[in-house]
């Protein structure tokens, strides 16, 4: 790729959109699911490059990526190839490591941008196809290694960040999308370290999540309370309920509609406290003890008295249901 003529450039930063068309469907049958979804992503989202002076020099792609260059994309075991090398270092990247793996990552998205613009409104051939993946791959896999080594930068920042109130996975995450976005903007012919870039932009979001959170919390001062969420309107219901029941006894007692005798009115009446009342300090209903001892009979008496009265009450309310 390194013979071809060079872009011209007017700005280090560079952006494209693809104009290229997929492959012919017997190209497409010879890739995987995921490199056919790849492939639709890399047509479909531009491609943004820093330029350094370096990607004009002669030999730069076997400076960057070894004798053997960026392989062209084959099958899946070059995708678990890909994979296995760039895993991501686990230790501080020195100044030199750092400045090679951003010139990889922006060589190959300016090879990527070469590709695309010499196929613009045209179908890929089978070649392009393969070589766009590879390039695409690299790229990718280059962009976790720099994120995995700066990962604790993140983490750093919000330790050391002192806001109140705040939640701590939220500033992570919003950390972190700012640590990807600064990985595609960091200019490493500038000569600065990427992690005073990054703390910089890690910093600003933490800002972002403390205004947005200040703002939420002035149009919601109160934190949520799950008990201001439920609703007593069943209980209410339930309320009415009984006193229509209560009030429909009333005056089916009153009519004596079920032919209740008066002993059996006196015992319903007791028990559901419906003559007397309710703020009075004897007004509650009564329990089977208690009306015995009124009418004189005993406790069990009682029950059986009650239980024939409802009988009485429950025969009378099917019969006017049925007769409705």
């Amino acid at each position: 790729m390194s013979n071809e003529e060079p872009i011209s450039v007017t700005s280090p930063r560079s952006m494209y959109e693809p104009t290229a068309r997929l492959p012919v469907n017997a190209v497409l049958g010879q890739l995987t699911n995921e490199d056919v979804v790849r492939l639709r992503r890399i047509l479909s989202e531009p491609i943004e490059f820093l330029f350094h002076e370096s990607f004009d020099r002669h030999g730069i792609e076997v400076d960057l990526f070894g004798a053997g260059g960026v392989v062209p994309w084959l099958n899946s075991n070059e995708a678990g190839r890909l994979a296995d090398r760039s895993a991501g270092p686990s230790s501080t990247l020195s100044t030199d490591e750092e400045r090679s793996l951003f010139l990889k990552l922006n060589y190959s998205r300016r090879v990527m941008t070469r590709i695309l613009k010499r196929f613009a409104g045209k179908r890929l051939t089978a070649r392009a196809t393969s070589e766009l993946l590879a390039w695409h791959a690299e790229a990718v896999q280059t962009r976790c290694s720099i994120v995995q080594a700066n990962v604790p930068l993140v983490l750093a920042m919000a330790k050391r960040t002192r806001l109140s109130n705040m939640d701590y996975a939220e500033l992570i995450s919003e950390g972190n999308m700012a640590l990807l976005r600064s990985v595609d903007k960091f200019d490493c012919g500038r000569g600065f370290k990427f992690s005073t870039y990054a703390c910089r932009a890690i910093l600003k979001s933490f800002s972002r999540v403390a205004l947005r959170t200040g703002r939420y919390r002035s149009r919601f001062p109160t934190e949520f309370d799950p008990t201001l969420e439920k609703s007593d309107h069943l209980d209410q219901l339930r309320a009415r309920q009984e006193l229509d029941c209560l009030e429909d006894l009333r005056e089916m007692l009153s009519d004596n509609v079920a032919d209740l005798n008066e002993v059996e009115t006196r015992v319903i009446q007791a028990r559901f406290a419906l003559n007397q009342v309710t703020e009075s300090a004897d007004g509650g209903p009564k329990t089977l003890e208690q009306v015995g001892l009124l009418i004189g009979v005993t406790k069990e008496r009682v029950r059986q008295i009650q239980n024939r009265a409802l009988e009485k009450l429950r025969a009378k309310l099917q019969d006017d249901y049925l007769a409705a």
